[in-house]
């Protein structure tokens, strides 16, 4: 049985939506980076399954929690007995329906003690956000996690090279290639908020599990970049951390 309550219970806006985007990112992963595992997990001869995003960004198909009622909204039950009646790519819209529900109900549970102002803030924030649904039915399924050659991102996107560590800057840019970048990296999604890639958003990828990421989503300067050797995602720092 899964649980997918956080060791943590997060009080602030600012608190509530980490724990939102990190669930959300898990999910995105499930939807679109893992799709085929999540796919293969969802065995219909199963029991009643749910998709968790748990706020590690860690996903899992699992057993709703036993507690009735539980100490968490769950998410839909039973997303594994459609799986075969539908289409793939339906049944995975149908999960991401059910899922963007799930977020919010577990992002407004922990904002309940919000005031109208902060309940307001929190909604801004989160609709700021594309939501799962737009990211599966807008972009097709990554078979492969993103691997973008240094010399074809934006003039605003980063990429260090494994040579000299220094943060490198792609000559080319959006306007030079005519939109053709664009169609290239159009399946490019941000790995905190599985938004869609934009040549005129500034991009930074991580060195430990090349993934892609808006610099404003991990808090990163096209400044700030310049002078790094390194980039770990929050994801790779935190596992560093614990080793």
């Amino acid at each position: 049985m899964a649980s997918s309550v956080s060791s943590w219970s997060p009080r602030t806006v600012e608190e509530i939506f980490k724990d939102y985007s990190s669930r959300r990112a898990a999910l995105v992963r499930a939807l679109v980076y893992d799709v085929d595992e999540f796919y293969a997990r969802c065995d219909p001869e199963k029991e009643n399954l749910c998709l968790y995003g748990h706020p590690n960004e860690s996903w899992e198909v699992a057993l709703p929690a036993e507690e009735v009622p539980p100490e968490l909204p769950e998410p839909a039950l039973g997303i594994n007995f459609a799986r075969d009646g539908m289409k793939r790519k339906d049944w995975l819209s149908l999960v991401a329906v059910h899922s963007d529900c799930w977020l919010l109900s577990v992002a407004f549970y922990f904002g309940a003690r919000l005031n109208r102002n902060e309940r307001k803030r929190l909604f801004s924030l989160i609709n700021d956000l594309s939501t799962l649904f737009e990211v599966v039915t807008e972009r097709k399924p990554l078979k492969d996690k993103p691997s973008i050659d240094g010399g074809s991102k934006s003039k605003n996107s980063t990429k260090r090279s494994s040579n000299d560590g220094q943060a490198q800057r792609a000559s080319k840019s959006y306007d030079e290639s005519n939109g053709e970048e664009e169609d290239e990296h159009s399946d490019t999604l941000c790995g905190s908020c599985g938004g869609n890639y934009s040549a005129d958003e500034f991009w930074i990828c991580c060195d430990v599990c090349e993934r892609w990421f808006h610099g404003k989503c991990v808090r990163i300067t096209p400044a700030k970049a310049e002078n790094m050797k390194q980039y770990k995602c929050p994801t790779c720092s935190s596992k560093r951390s614990r080793q």
